[in-house]
């Protein structure tokens, strides 16, 4: 299943550092003050979670993988958190909530899989409150020419040979390598939201730019 490989796949290419960038996203989410927020392609809730740490805040994590939620379910028991996050099958780009129905929207390694990234990305706008934020850490791919080319060729052979080592799909390891690389990172991505209706959108390198946390909001 993909989404068991990306994660695995984020692993590889953050050198692990996707947990201090979560802790980045809750960081940022504390100093919102969120009632009510959603955490889109929630996986195992590892996002969902830290939200859920922020004082009289309900959290919503959704994911199109009920194997993926169960196992968040059962993070979620262990930490009793019941009472301040669940979890619900959901697809990121017809979401089953109201409009302006959220304070905060946090997206982490999801978006490069939206089917449609702009109609996906409409939905979090569209269910977001006036004022509300949306957070996304997503890969990217650096600006730098010489770090580019080093990140090219570290993709190119280092997570090829950790594929065949630890996974039996290569086919979704390749699937996921190209999303990363083709996914349109920085200020296109910047641009992509501003289409939609986000507006003052901050964009947080991170790793020489092999990933990105952008934080934006619904005028």
């Amino acid at each position: 299943m993909i989404k068991f490989e990306d994660d695995f796949l984020n692993w590889i290419i953050t050198f692990n550092n996707h947990k201090r960038w979560k802790n980045n996203i809750l960081s940022i989410a504390k100093k919102l003050n969120p009632t009510k927020a959603l955490d889109i392609a929630t996986g195992t809730a590892d996002i969902a979670i830290k939200l859920g740490s922020i004082p009289n805040c309900q959290v919503v994590g959704v994911d199109i993988s009920e194997q993926m939620l169960n196992i968040g379910r059962k993070k979620i028991k262990k930490k009793n958190l019941q009472k301040s996050v669940s979890l619900q099958n959901g697809d990121a780009e017809n979401l089953n909530y109201n409009d302006n129905f959220f304070d905060l929207i946090t997206i982490g390694f999801g978006v490069r899989n939206f089917q449609d990234l702009e109609k996906g990305l409409g939905e979090s706008f569209r269910v977001l409150k006036p004022n509300g934020a949306l957070i996304v850490l997503e890969t990217s791919v650096p600006e730098n020419k010489i770090i580019r080319l080093l990140y090219s060729f570290f993709t190119r052979t280092y997570i090829p040979l950790m594929a065949s080592i630890f996974s039996k799909d290569k086919y979704a390891y390749n699937y996921l390598l190209n999303s990363a690389e083709l996914f349109p990172s920085g200020k296109k991505f910047s641009n992509i939201l501003k289409s939609v209706g986000f507006a003052d959108v901050l964009i947080k390198p991170k790793l020489f730019g092999s990933s990105t946390i952008y934080v934006c909001k619904k005028k």
